[in-house]
């Protein structure tokens, strides 16, 4: 199986999670996209909740009924996708830009479900450079005391601000962020705890504790794994 069937077989199953009446998370990303197309196929009943306007726009356009998040009753299921996934699936989230609102989306959550294909699966957090969401305002200076704070943890790449079409890129809130290519994260809940004290930071792609369960997409079917 390709990378892309993988996420589509992790997708659909996921989409046999949810049931009518349902208030459902809807994630960002290519493997979350596979979800959304799986769940309106299957035409239930659901108020969903988006995590980003891309995915609100792919969810109005497959008849799916979008509410913002704080309109509904309390989220009863989350599905999306993860850069990486460590043990006690502790996540690498963001590469879409949409991590500050995800996390939003997943801390109202009552149950998180992650999906992914084999290769997202990995023994230590950090080959995946980790976005940090930072206000616009100040931005450099913010990503100094990033750096300061990653020195901490013997991490001493510096963050770098991602662009595209030489321009930064904005989140759906209009702020920037910085990659940091960390290599290894050793102490993810201290370097979370770290990042989140840095005035100017907004939120960062390290989500611990959040998920309930994953759905990994492999060559022989998919695999559940637990915390």
């Amino acid at each position: 199986m390709t990378a892309d069937d993988q996420k589509r077989a992790a997708g659909e199953a996921a989409a046999e999670l949810v049931e009518s009446g349902m208030t459902v998370g809807l994630g960002t990303g290519t493997t979350a996209a596979w979800f959304v197309k799986a769940l309106a196929a299957r035409k239930l009943s659901l108020t969903c909740v988006a995590t980003s306007q891309t995915t609100a726009d792919l969810a109005a356009g497959l008849g799916l009924t979008v509410a913002e998040l704080g309109e509904t009753r309390e989220i009863d299921l989350t599905v999306d996708g993860a850069d990486e996934i460590g043990p006690g699936l502790s996540l690498i989230k963001g590469g879409g830009a949409a991590l500050l609102r995800e996390k939003l989306v997943w801390e109202a959550s009552r149950r998180s479900v992650v999906i992914a294909d084999a290769a997202k699966c990995v023994k230590i957090l950090g080959k995946f450079p980790l976005p940090i969401e930072v206000v616009a305002f100040g931005h450099k200076t913010t990503s100094y005391r990033i750096c300061d704070a990653l020195s901490e943890f013997d991490i001493g790449v510096a963050p770098r601000l991602r662009m595209k079409d030489g321009a930064p890129v904005r989140t759906d809130s209009g702020n920037l962020i910085y990659d940091a290519a960390c290599g290894r994260i050793e102490e993810p809940a201290a370097l979370a705890f770290a990042l989140k004290s840095v005035t100017g930071v907004v939120e960062h792609g390290l989500f611990l504790d959040l998920a309930d369960q994953a759905l990994i997409g492999g060559d022989a079917g998919v695999t559940t794994l637990e915390p």
